[in-house]
């Protein structure tokens, strides 16, 4: 499994970790790589472990995302052909439709190196189908039993966003939010949790926090262990996402699990992964007024707020884990 297997909590813990994890308690011997930081080591690592580990996998899984992280999966599988391993990729990031179309060359010459092209979204299957047309999609998966689910009969000014601290994630939004909430709800308050990936954006969130008068009202917490987010959630009543792009974040399905009311940007993969006006409501992005509007709504309505908790959680029940690592096992074997 080729992809980045960096630590935490510097790094949130992402799919592919529970997914290497999950197909191993399930029979498989499997080795990831790589865990290294510095993206030169790390492409090193990847090429080293396909070449030197050759006679000990049958084949290999590739995530694949979109920038500088597709010369990753580009070189891993031209290795990978030449050693003539089957390849499964895995499409991920919001950009990817975005990039394909800019290099349609290299898109269409990686997807074809593979036995198997899959995807969490629908989003990405769409926007790909052109370069090939049997994307298959297999759900981000959820663990329900990590969960920490309550029903909320009335929802309060409570706010959470989990997400890294980077501009793609648009985490400043999310503070714009809470000071148009601090007019009207004087109880407001966001707990903003994640790693800082060094771009600012941390830097920025705490300056527009402190200019606009809400650094009070706002718990910052830039590294937490994966196991500790459902407890903060469960604080919480209303889950921000303020992202830019997205396919199936794992934030918001652990959002949708715990019964918090979602509030999202209408962007990439988002429709697919929370129906709007039924599992959440999704709104344009970059746009504070139109979520704060929306979170004014959930607020001020607890019987949609309830349908909203109540959808969502049978959302994230039907991705349970026991339903989805049958399917990889099932694409898997098949290869062999």
């Amino acid at each position: 499994m080729i992809g980045n297997y960096l630590s935490q909590p510097k790094h949130n813990r992402n799919i592919w970790n529970d997914l290497a994890e999950r197909l191993a308690m399930n029979g498989w011997e499997v080795i990831t790589t790589s865990r290294y930081e510095n993206k030169a080591l790390r492409l090193l690592d990847m090429l080293s472990k396909v070449l030197t580990q050759r006679k000990k996998y049958a084949l290999a899984q590739i995530d694949v995302f979109s920038g500088t992280a597709f010369i990753f999966a580009e070189a891993s599988a031209k290795l990978l052909s030449w050693l003539k391993k089957p390849i499964v990729l895995n499409l991920h990031g919001g950009g990817l439709p975005e990039f394909a179309q800019n290099h349609p060359g290299r898109v269409k010459a990686l997807l074809h190196r593979a036995r198997l092209v899959v995807t969490p979204s629908p989003f990405i299957q769409k926007g790909l189908s052109n370069f090939r047309q049997d994307i298959q999609v297999i759900p981000n998966p959820i663990d329900i039993s990590s969960t920490i689910f309550r029903e909320r009969p009335q929802i309060h000014p409570r706010l959470i966003w989990v997400r890294a601290f980077h501009r793609v994630y648009n985490p400043v939004l999310a503070v714009k939010v809470l000071k148009k909430l601090s007019i009207d709800y004087p109880d407001v308050h966001l707990t903003m949790i994640g790693p800082d990936k060094g771009d600012g954006s941390l830097q920025l969130v705490m300056q527009k926090a402190q200019s606009l008068g809400v650094y009070e009202r706002l718990t910052i917490i830039p590294g937490l262990s994966h196991d500790a987010i459902a407890g903060w959630m469960n604080q919480a009543d209303i889950f921000l996402n303020t992202t830019n792009y997205d396919v199936a974040p794992r934030s918001v399905l652990e959002a949708m699990a715990n019964g918090l009311c979602i509030v999202s940007t209408n962007v990439g993969g988002m429709p697919w992964l929370v129906a709007d006006r039924l599992e959440g409501l999704l709104v344009p992005p970059d746009d504070p007024e139109a979520m704060t509007a929306a979170v004014v709504r959930i607020l001020e309505d607890p019987k949609l707020a309830a349908c909203l908790n109540a959808a969502a959680r049978r959302k994230a029940e039907s991705l349970d884990w026991p339903a989805i690592i049958p399917i990889w096992n099932t694409n898997l074997r098949s290869l062999l």
